[in-house]
């Protein structure tokens, strides 16, 4: 058994954190920036989250999108989680993914997160 990643982050690696959570770059980043908001006590959920853990997330997430402007200055933003492996979890400890934007960065970017299931995504063409 492998120890989690998330667990085991080296300090040069965390951009911001408070008392229930971290902020990292993704090591994979699909975008410039691309940031993973992670809790430190080790849970796969979101679901799984206390409500104290859920607040101090959503505050690093904020903070973590003012970070991303100020050095990044994207257009728009994608927030997901993939929460299990049927979502496409593959680090079973919560993690939830800041994605900046940027105007071109796809041809047609409408649909946004429905592409995780491409032939339901163009909706306001049925």
């Amino acid at each position: 058994m492998t120890a989690c990643p998330f667990c085991t982050l080296p300090q040069e690696r965390i951009k911001r954190q408070n008392d229930l959570g971290l902020v990292i770059r993704d090591g994979y980043p699909i975008s410039p920036g691309h940031t993973l908001i992670i809790p430190k006590r080790h849970i796969a959920s979101f679901f799984q989250l206390q409500k104290q853990e859920h607040d101090a997330l959503l505050q690093l997430v904020e903070e973590a999108k003012l970070d991303l402007d100020e050095e990044f200055k994207p257009d728009a933003y994608n927030i997901g989680i993939n929460d299990g492996p049927i979502a496409g979890q593959t680090v079973p400890h919560l993690h939830i993914h800041l994605i900046p934007r940027y105007q071109g960065d796809q041809d047609d970017p409408r649909g946004g997160v429905r592409w995780i299931i491409p032939e339901k995504a163009k909706y306001w063409t049925a």
